[in-house]
């Protein structure tokens, strides 16, 4: 078990979901939002393992930090704290989307670009980057969490396989079964539209035996 603190960045749909399923484990964190009553009146539900805070001093105190924050703003918010990032984790859940004409959603980078990617060129100095808590959307992120008798599962990429154990320790403290499926050049598998992501391919959450399975008869097809 790691004692790391956490920090979820921004309280939106997938930020109040992810401090949520955070609270009913043992793991304390901070919640931190622009809006630091909004941070505090949440908190409430969340009881005493979740400290609500302002971003500065979430940023200063926290060693991983969860950005529940929009894909767009990403960028801006690692330079306006690349100083108090320099060598932390950053998990990333965005997904690079937006609504279109059809009722649906589109993508607003290239088709096989990924947000993971793309932010992985603002990380400050020596911080890793991890792309996770994103690959479901937020009422299965919900939903799936600490389900029985098989955890639902949610995959990660990292280029840094020391931070490993970290990940995947949040990931369980969420409710979750962890799963690396490579560095961050996979990260569009596992955003909207690719073939590891609910609102992809994959069509729900899975378990492990079912995300095993589903991966090899991927691989498979690949050599076919």
């Amino acid at each position: 078990m790691t004692t790391s603190k956490i920090a979820v960045i921004g309280l939106g749909n997938i930020g109040q979901v992810v401090a949520g399923n955070l609270s009913k484990s043992q793991r304390e964190f901070f919640v931190a939002d622009r809006n630091l009553e909004k941070a505090k009146e949440l908190s409430s539900n969340w009881g005493n393992k979740a400290q609500p805070s302002d971003i500065e001093t979430a940023v200063k105190t926290a060693q991983i930090f969860v950005l529940a924050i929009p894909f767009e703003v990403i960028e801006e918010f690692l330079k306006e704290y690349s100083k108090d990032l320099v060598g932390k984790i950053i998990v990333d859940p965005s997904n690079p989307i937006a609504p279109d004409e059809n009722g649906g959603f589109k993508k607003i980078i290239g088709e096989n670009e990924s947000a993971g990617e793309i932010n992985s060129k603002f990380l400050p100095e020596n911080a890793k980057l991890v792309k996770a808590l994103g690959t479901l959307g937020a009422a299965s992120l919900s939903e799936s969490a600490y389900q029985n008798p098989e955890k639902s599962v949610l995959f990660y990429t990292t280029d840094d396989e020391s931070i490993n154990p970290e990940v995947e320790s949040l990931i369980k403290d969420s409710g979750f079964e962890p799963l690396r499926i490579g560095g961050i050049d996979q990260s569009i598998r596992i955003e909207v539209f690719g073939d590891l992501h609910e609102f992809g391919a994959l069509g729900k959450p899975v378990t492990l035996t079912e995300a095993k399975g589903k991966i090899l008869n991927l691989t498979r097809s690949a050599f076919r």
